[in-house]
């Protein structure tokens, strides 16, 4: 991605900022109920849920947008928008019965103290509140979970019952000091009474409307990081809640994740991971026959991708809506290469064909498909987020959806784009493993549009050991993690000068996480190459993080040794963190380094960077810190963000001018 001028005032790369963070991001979708309309016509209504930073409120916003698509049956014949769009403030979660008659919203209200927050549990039918249950006076469960790893909003098929997940009740911890009121009102009859065991409410979603399938989590000795860790051992249940007896679906031995109900309640697709020692990898989808209680893996892993064949599945999630209307093909998005695509795969006979190859070279995403038709999302690096809708094909011929658009986005002008692919010298090859692979995909993506219209040619590099390319590739990194990684990056960024009319004087390092681990490598490890580097929460130390991350396998996996929870790392283990960690070149480092820091992060605890900053101080190394005290591991707070970026921004314009 490449622009030729660059912005010399701090003003007008943030009214940049402020022009491009108003693009919008879409976060869910679903399809309303058939209507025929008295002529005969035939539409569906498209709910779509969006989020956008306001700069002025300091926070992200949530609104709504609904879409009318008239077709005949298997296109469409016109689609538009029904109305404007609306904030849905105080909206968790919510989500459409199965007839489309009613609607279930989780919404929290009351003020910003602790304590004060209520959270309810609205139904509205047709134009008004049906029902309304607040949940936190009920007093059964603790907060309601509403993020993407238990959030759960789920009607039965009946549409008399809703089941969400939510904080297990905990008792209210006093001191041992507190004195007691004691409440000589009551009558022993009324005490015993409120003794009574509560009466149970049945949720459900299995088929029949008798119980429900759900994943469960090992979190013996202790828990670990979940988020992007699809790798924590997990297994497919079943309770039931009749009965009460709670039954194994599937292997209890792996992971597994986002099971989905088929349209006739027949079949129970499901993602499966077979390793746990990388966090993310690619996926078996398994099938779960209802009534035979037979399992069989669909698509299994691909250790290797062969030219432009099909690499595997890498989504952590199924989509809520995935299966055909005819309960024979699943459809989903997975990164392919240094794209994402979508796909279809036959459950009968583990056919995976593309619905997208062949296409402008953006990514793709799905966002629900329902009685075959498809909403799906589209976007490139220059072009933000694209609303589109089509009808899946028939069988065989998947490759010919005709899309159209609900909502288009405005290209980004002076943003070119490109995907290279390199080979690794032969001095760098894995002879045990494949070959270069991605973790970028070309989608819209704020910093580096950000960067790329303020002047900057930005590389985003797809080293070995991430997704899309292979089993195989995944696994190359363990034990490979600070010099594997980082030679890749110095390599891409050596063969791009060497391409291109870039001065190699000019160049800067930006980078988060384990983005940020392989930058504070680079300036250690080649410090005659860089000008410039911004860091985001980046591990520095795997030693010294091990005993206070939420991933402590990482760091000795990362490092080549088996992780388990009981272990305790010999002197030989320790020195093989250190040797593969940013801190050992130290001594090196003379690139000014900016630091940026959540204080809340439990993922790369905030003293790794500390250790680094602390390091460099000593040393008389350009290095700054900006601690953020209330943010965690993504820096994702509008606030933050902004003011992250910006303070990026002049720093990269101290230290490589203008």
């Amino acid at each position: 991605m490449e622009r030729q001028v660059l912005l010399s005032e701090p003003e007008e790369a943030a009214a940049l900022y402020r022009g491009l963070s108003r693009q919008p991001a879409l976060s869910a979708a679903c399809l309303g109920p058939e209507v025929t309309t008295q002529y005969g016509g035939q539409y569906r209504t498209v709910h779509t849920e969006w989020t956008q930073r306001d700069l002025e409120r300091m926070e992200n916003i949530r609104f709504c947008r609904q879409y009318l698509v008239f077709h005949d049956g298997d296109s469409v014949v016109f689609a538009g928008p029904a109305g404007n769009s609306v904030e849905t403030r105080g909206e968790l979660l919510s989500r459409e019965s199965p007839s489309g008659t009613m609607k279930a919203v989780l919404r929290k209200a009351g003020g910003t103290g602790p304590g004060e927050e209520k959270q309810f549990l609205e139904v509205w039918e047709k134009n008004r509140k049906l029902k309304s249950f607040n949940l936190s006076a009920l007093e059964k469960h603790g907060p309601v979970y509403e993020d993407d790893c238990f959030g759960c909003l789920s009607w039965s098929h009946s549409e008399t019952h809703l089941l969400y997940v939510a904080e297990k009740k905990r008792p209210k911890a006093e001191s041992f000091f507190q004195t007691k009121a004691l409440d000589v009102s009551a009558s022993d009859d009324e005490i015993a009474r409120l003794k009574k065991p509560d009466q149970a409410i049945k949720a459900f979603w299995a088929p029949g409307d008798a119980g429900v399938v759900f994943v469960g989590w090992w979190h013996e000795p202790f828990r670990l990081g979940i988020r992007f860790c699809t790798n924590r051992r997990s297994a497919l249940y079943y309770v039931d809640l009749i009965g009460g007896k709670c039954e194994l679906l599937s292997d209890d031995s792996l992971a597994v994740s986002s099971p989905r109900l088929s349209p006739d309640q027949c079949r129970i697709v499901y993602l499966q991971y077979p390793s746990l020692i990388p966090h993310h990898q690619c996926s078996q989808l398994c099938l779960y026959d209802w009534y035979t209680k037979v399992t069989s893996v669909v698509v299994d892993v691909v250790p290797r991708q062969l030219g432009e064949n099909f690499s595997g599945i890498y989504c952590s999630l199924l989509p809520l809506g995935c299966w055909s209307a005819d309960s024979q093909r699943v459809v989903f998005d997975s990164a392919q290469r240094s794209r994402q695509d979508l796909f279809a795969v036959d459950t009968q006979v583990g056919t995976v064909t593309s619905l997208t190859a062949g296409g402008s070279g953006g990514s793709w995403k799905l966002l629900t498909i329902d009685q075959d038709l498809m909403v799906a999302q589209f976007s490139t690096p220059s072009l933000p987020p694209t609303l589109k809708v089509g009808f899946l094909p028939s069988a065989g011929k998947e490759q010919s959806v005709l899309w159209v658009s609900l909502e288009e986005a405005e290209p980004i002008p002076d943003i070119h784009w490109g995907i290279r692919v390199l080979q690794p010298p032969p001095e760098q090859e894995n002879v045990q493993y494949g070959g270069p692979h991605s973790s970028f995909v070309t989608a819209w993506m704020l910093f580096p549009a950000m960067l790329c219209k303020m002047g900057f040619a930005v590389l985003l590099v797809n080293y070995r050991g991430s997704t899309g390319f292979g089993q195989d590739s995944i696994l190359s990194l363990p034990g490979n993690v600070g010099h594997q990684d980082v030679k890749d990056v110095q390599f891409a960024v050596e063969q791009v000068l060497q391409e291109e009319h870039f001065d190699a004087s000019h160049v800067a390092l930006m980078g988060g996480s384990h983005g940020g681990f392989i930058s504070c490598h680079l300036i250690g490890q080649y410090p005659e190459t860089y000008r410039a580097c911004v860091a985001r929460n980046p591990v520095i130390n795997i030693a010294s993080m091990l005993g206070s991350t939420d991933i402590p396998d990482w760091c000795v996996v990362e490092a080549g040794f088996p992780f388990s929870s009981d272990c305790l790392p010999d002197l030989s283990v320790w020195a093989e963190m250190l040797d593969k960690s940013p801190i050992r070149y130290i001594p090196q480092v003379k690139t000014p380094l900016l630091l940026m820091l959540g204080q809340e992060d439990r993922r790369v605890p905030f003293k790794q960077g500390m250790e680094y900053y602390r390091a460099l101080k000593t040393r008389n190394v350009p290095v700054r810190l900006l601690l953020y005290p209330k943010s965690t591991h993504a820096l994702s707070e509008v606030e933050v963000e902004s003011d992250s970026f910006m303070n990026a921004v002049l720093w990269l314009r101290t230290h490589l001018g203008s």
